[in-house]
């Protein structure tokens, strides 16, 4: 039987693109389970990778397939009897066979296709149960938003096709790699037939799909408006995707003319407590837990179901997305198209305004500890790094009225970007937002990140100006903590600049605070700071007692990126008594933990360049410096002093190597990666590094990579739950092992379990051990 009942032949009109590995495993799945149920968002593909499924089982078992589609059905009687002429039996035949009844013999392996069955899932589920026991010959397959919930059902949930990495320097050829993509094309190359993927437009292609999740039913609609539109135009207007992809095939479901009746269509099947939250959850661009879930769909009213179990609803209905973070915790998220359309129902109920203040109070929230604390805890900025998308949506919110809490939210923004260590626009936000003249105690958050962003691109000038406002800021409210924490930021940007005075000056009246605080964190860094000026002017012992003493309790009590300009120190004590294997341990130890408010650990680098010099590995010396020069143009220390041993240790390697060898060491270093760079740095020290080390070594998108690995998901399951594709998994599991030096995903695994056991138990170690506890850290 070739043909569906209720609709068109089996065989489709358009090409199958895609979904190689998907039907591979749902072929297999099919040898092992009579009822296999697609389920997946609006758009995804389900009812046509259904069919291509029925296509290959009918060639390959020569069994018989029937197709009911059940989207016009709501009746069960009118549902009862397509499904049995289907499967051969009549109404009658039906009635005589009880449930009980033995089953038919001498029957044909049959395939039956239930396509949508998500507005009949009692139905279905009723009719499955009486004919699967009665046809053991019968296979099922079906297509729904969520799982029929029967004995012996097989779940198989579809996500978006895979997506190009847009982050990588080779996106031309990630493009042509992307199952997205290439639907894109094919479908373009249908209205306009010589449509090519060329260097200019590849980015306009790949971010069309990316912005639309991936998912068939949209890309297909956006790639025929290529007769009308360029890419580029195409991809602007997708903020208004909901108007603009209105093209579906003429003669397809009403749902699937535009990808607004699709989206209504799930809506419709939702009830009042699910559509509520997801309109709520509209506001939330840059998925959410439970708790930023329930701050925004707070009600009073308390016969609602919880949030946790209309998540658990939605979730199942394909509605939400599930995902765990980086902690092994549950994240949901919205995909985009599905979002656009909860926020216009959401602006429709004018619920907007009310939302977006709950949104707004609950990140305020998160964000308290900047403007509270003098040392935030590394779980509290990661917690805000995971919001980082929020923040900023919440930020365009805000950012046309003159509410104060604008000023903490981008100051959270901001040391979020100072810890990613690239800060791209964000001090022109800041700025802006500084420059609205709005006065609130939230105010010297602002400058204080403003003046980090500002070193961080060494525009030291803005940055002193900024950090001085904040200072002053702070002595008239008479708050010391704040003051304290200010003052340390401004004796690092001096001592930058190379003005010593004011950053010892700075430093001084920084521990008179601590002292008046009690804070024996903040006392020991500005103790680890006058060290280094010590060191500067030949007091070495005293220099080298003070960071004997107060080292172990600063590696416990900071973030390792606090850490460095001590280890730093530590190392230049090192090397003044040259103790080369310390002095090499304390520099490999800070190159792993870069500096907050300088460009890179160009000075760990130099550090190690010294050190290698002193042991004739001369090569390495130019390498070194080679790449600490593609870092930064200079160390965090500003001073002669430091310059005239890294100029020393090039001379040496320069007198030392012939020049080709010397220029081509120099060449090698500044053509380094930054992740390589750090890896070649350590060298074999790479496999001793702690979980917050690896964030140096290794890419936010490899670090997923290695949690995904952990969990045992396959390549093609990794490529779906961060949406690239295959291929650039297996680029990414590639650069990882090269990287840490391991041999297989076996040892990668391996590797993430025990660095996440000695994080969860940390001990103060030797120079030599190289361990980074962190329990604590700095405000920026």
């Amino acid at each position: 039987m070739g043909t569906a009942l209720g609709g068109g032949p089996l065989t489709q009109l358009s090409s199958f693109v895609g979904r190689t590995d998907e039907m591979v495993e749902l072929s297999r799945l099919l040898r092992s389970v009579r009822l296999l149920t697609l389920t997946g968002p609006a758009g995804v593909g389900k009812t046509r990778l259904a069919l291509e499924l029925a296509g290959q089982e009918q060639r390959s078992r020569h069994c018989e397939v029937a197709v009911v589609r059940l989207a016009a059905l709501t009746h069960i009687d009118e549902i009862r009897r397509q499904i049995l002429i289907a499967v051969g039996e009549s109404a009658e035949d039906s009635a005589r066979h009880a449930p009980q009844a033995a089953p038919y013999t001498n029957e044909r392996d049959r395939l039956l296709v239930l396509d949508d069955c998500e507005h009949v899932l009692d139905e279905c589920g009723l009719i499955l149960s009486e004919l699967l026991p009665r046809h053991p010959c019968l296979w099922v397959v079906a297509t729904s938003r969520e799982p029929l919930r029967l004995p012996g059902e097989a779940i198989f949930s579809l996500s978006g096709l895979a997506l190009p990495d847009m982050n990588g320097d080779s996106f031309f050829s990630e493009c042509l790699r992307s199952d997205a993509v290439l639907l894109f094309l094919d479908r373009a190359r249908a209205v306009v037939h010589d449509f090519q993927l060329t260097q200019e437009n590849a980015r306009h292609v790949g971010e069309i799909c990316i912005r639309l999740d991936g998912l068939p039913l949209p890309i297909e609609m956006a790639a025929r408006l290529m007769k009308m539109f360029p890419s580029a135009e195409v991809r602007a207007r997708l903020d208004d995707r909901l108007s603009l992809l209105t093209n579906g095939w003429r003669l397809a479901d009403q749902r699937h003319q535009s990808l607004r009746a699709s989206l209504q269509w799930g809506y419709d099947l939702l009830n009042p407590a699910e559509r509520s939250l997801l309109r709520r959850l509209s506001v939330i661009p840059g998925g959410f837990g439970l708790d930023a879930a329930a701050a925004v769909a707070a009600d009073d009213d308390a016969a609602k179901p919880g949030t946790s179990e209309l998540l658990i609803a939605l979730s199942a209905k394909s509605v939400i997305t599930p995902y765990t973070d980086q902690n092994g915790l549950a994240r949901f998220r919205l995909l985009e198209s599905m979002r656009s359309f909860g926020h216009e129902r959401l602006v429709a109920e004018s619920e907007d305004t009310e939302t977006y203040g709950r949104l707004v109070t609950w990140l305020t929230r998160l964000s308290e500890p900047l403007h509270r604390e003098i040392f935030i805890q590394p779980a509290a900025l990661r917690r805000l790094e995971e919001e980082h998308d929020n923040l900023t949506h919440a930020l365009r919110w805000l950012i046309t009225g003159t509410d104060e809490r604008q000023l903490l939210l981008v100051g959270a923004l901001a040391a979020v970007e100072l810890s990613r260590g690239s800060a791209g626009d964000t001090l022109r936000l800041v700025s802006h937002v500084l420059d609205r003249g709005i006065e609130s105690s939230y105010r010297s958050v602002a400058l204080a990140c403003a003046a980090a962003l500002a070193g961080q691109q060494a525009d030291y000038g803005a940055a002193l100006r900024y950090a001085a406002q904040a200072v002053e800021l702070e002595r008239g409210q008479d708050r010391d903590p704040s003051l304290g924490r200010l003052l340390l930021l401004r004796s690092a940007l001096h001592e930058t600049r190379g003005d010593q005075g004011s950053a010892v000056a700075d430093l001084w009246e920084c521990l008179k605070i601590s002292h008046r605080l009690r804070n024996e964190t903040l006392t020991a860094l500005c103790r680890a700071g006058l060290a280094r000026y010590q060191l500067l002017h030949g007091e070495v012992g005293r220099a080298e007692q003070v960071i004997k003493e107060v080292l172990p309790l600063l590696r416990v009590k900071l973030s390792p990126r606090r850490l460095h300009t001590t280890l730093v120190t530590a190392g230049a004590l090192a090397l003044e008594k040259d103790d080369l294997p310390t002095a090499e341990a304390y520099f490999a130890e800070s190159s792993r933990t870069p500096a907050v408010h300088t460009r890179g650990p160009v000075d760990s680098l130099q550090g190690l360049a010294i050190v290698a010099a002193r042991a004739y590995r001369f090569e390495k010396v130019l390498q070194l410096i080679g790449a600490a020069e593609r870092i930064g143009p200079r160390a965090s220390w500003g001073d002669p002093w430091w310059q005239e041993r890294v100029d020393a240790a090039r001379s040496a390697a320069l007198r030392a190597l012939p020049a080709n060898r010397a220029s081509a060491s120099l060449e090698a270093g500044r053509a380094m990666q930054h992740h390589h760079v750090l890896a070649f740095a350590l060298g074999s020290q790479a496999k001793g590094t702690t979980e917050e080390a690896a964030d140096s070594l290794l890419s936010k998108r490899e670090r997923d990579v290695t949690t995904l690995v952990v969990e045992g998901l396959t390549n093609r399951q990794i490529a779906a739950r961060i949406h690239v594709s295959v291929r650039t998994v297996e680029t990414h599991i590639r650069h990882i092992r090269t990287t840490l030096g391991l041999r297989s995903r076996a040892h990668i695994a391996a590797w993430a379990v025990e660095q996440r056991t000695a994080t969860a138990h940390p001990t103060v170690l030797s120079p030599q051990d190289r361990g980074v506890p962190a329990d604590g850290g700095p405000l920026v």
